[in-house]
């Protein structure tokens, strides 16, 4: 009844997310901005959360702070609203955390914390940051490529807990994640180059091959992805990285598989 009640509550808040999220990213750039900006700041407080559950003390309201702002500066320039030398404000923006903690009480390892307040804002803003490069683009806004991205990860997500739950029996990676197996591995990555197909077949953004190149990323990407995070929960020794998503635990555990992808497909798009 329990695992049922679980996975009940998985399949809700999935669709109500997913429509949200879709609606939202379909509808306008602005909609796409408001929903994304949440998604990075509920991910930020979550991920400074966890460190502080492990003992550590990063800047947590400094390094939320630095997150969105780029988040936001970085939605402005690619929308030509403001001129791209703003990005050099980033850094003498980030570098005053090191100011900060000098009238911070005394730390045990003051520069440990100062360099998760940077992971932070490495980890979880710069991914959602680089999502903007690909939405913007010179012609406006395309939201095909996040659109068919955000189907292809979800559709990794959902044959991977299928298939490893009905048939997982070998071990993908047992240190890290015991749950995960090879055989809910290849289910993912099945249905996710399935819609990476359909993505190329009705979402004409992108050729063929380059929708299929973003499948497999996201397939390996959004398994590296959950195993990182995954690591550092088991370093925290906690199961889900929050409670706001029922069913899915916290926006972190709903979108790990897009921070290690979206850098490598941005790349993939803006250099090949």
């Amino acid at each position: 009844m329990s695992k049922y009640s679980n996975l009940t509550q998985r399949i809700i808040t999935g669709l109500l997310g997913s429509g949200g999220i879709v609606a939202a990213v379909w509808y306008s750039e602005w909609t796409y901005f408001a929903v994304f900006f949440i998604i990075c700041l509920f991910s930020l407080l979550e991920f400074y959360k966890l460190a502080g559950l492990d003992g550590l003390s990063p800047q947590k309201t400094f390094g939320t702070l630095c997150g969105i702002l780029i988040f936001v500066l970085s939605f402005l320039i690619e929308k030509d609203i403001a001129s791209p030398r703003y990005y050099f404000l980033i850094f003498p923006l980030i570098s005053c955390v090191y100011m900060i903690k000098l009238y911070k009480k005394f730390e045990r390892k003051p520069f440990t914390n100062i360099a998760f307040t940077f992971l932070g804002i490495f980890y979880v803003a710069v991914p959602f940051t680089l999502l903007n490069i690909a939405v913007l683009q010179d012609d406006g806004y395309n939201f095909e490529i996040i659109l068919g991205c955000l189907f292809i990860l979800w559709a990794s997500d959902t044959g991977a807990y299928f298939a490893g739950t009905f048939f997982g029996k070998h071990k993908l990676f047992e240190r890290i994640s015991p749950k995960k197996s090879w055989e809910g591995f290849f289910g993912g990555a099945a249905l996710a180059m399935f819609f990476a197909f359909l993505m190329s077949q009705f979402l004409h953004s992108l050729t063929f091959t380059q929708w299929m190149v973003i499948g497999v990323i996201i397939v390996i990407g959004g398994t590296f992805g959950d195993l990182v995070e995954s690591l550092l929960k088991r370093s925290i020794e906690i199961k889900d990285s929050g409670s706001t998503l029922p069913g899915h635990g916290g926006f972190l555990d709903r979108f790990d598989g897009l921070l290690i992808s979206a850098p490598f497909i941005v790349a993939y798009l803006e250099v090949f």
